[in-house]
């Protein structure tokens, strides 16, 4: 996988959650979260943590399933 198609995919779904992810492209997590940092130094992605992933905010989830990222790069809809 290369960074354009991990692009591609968030610009076209705007949230996704680390482990759906890691499920489409096939990827651990922590590789993911290498290339994820990379649009996140760039503005294209903002990372979304613990209550905010998760509607009970209980904390007993595996902090990975609830590590969402939301697209705020070029082609989002706010800039439309």
């Amino acid at each position: 996988m290369i960074l354009s198609e991990l692009t591609g995919y968030l610009a076209q779904h705007r949230r996704v959650g680390l482990m759906d992810l890691a499920y489409r492209f096939e990827s651990s997590p922590d590789a993911l979260r290498g290339m994820l940092t990379i649009l996140e130094r760039k503005g294209r992605v903002r990372r979304i943590t613990g209550s905010a992933g998760c509607s009970s905010g209980c904390s007993k989830c595996d902090p990975a399933t609830v590590e969402t990222y939301e697209w705020i790069g070029e082609g989002s809809r706010a800039e439309s």
